[in-house]
């Protein structure tokens, strides 16, 4: 007996089906979610933070 056999004989392929639903459920939750015209100013000041230059870098002292 293979373990293909074992698998079909398990009925498993309705998993897969409702897996797909909920993933595809939670790409469009996302997707809506991200896209919100209440969530523009947000994303904007997100977009920004690797801009920003408020974090002053100084260069090492030399050890003694």
């Amino acid at each position: 007996m293979k373990l293909s056999d074992v698998m079909s004989y398990a009925q498993l392929s309705f998993y897969t089906e409702v897996a797909l639903v909920l993933f595809l459920g939670v790409f469009i939750a996302i997707s809506i979610r991200t896209f919100m015209p209440s969530r523009r100013g947000e994303l904007e000041a997100a977009s920004r933070i690797p801009l920003e230059d408020d974090v002053v870098i100084t260069p090492r002292t030399a050890e003694r």
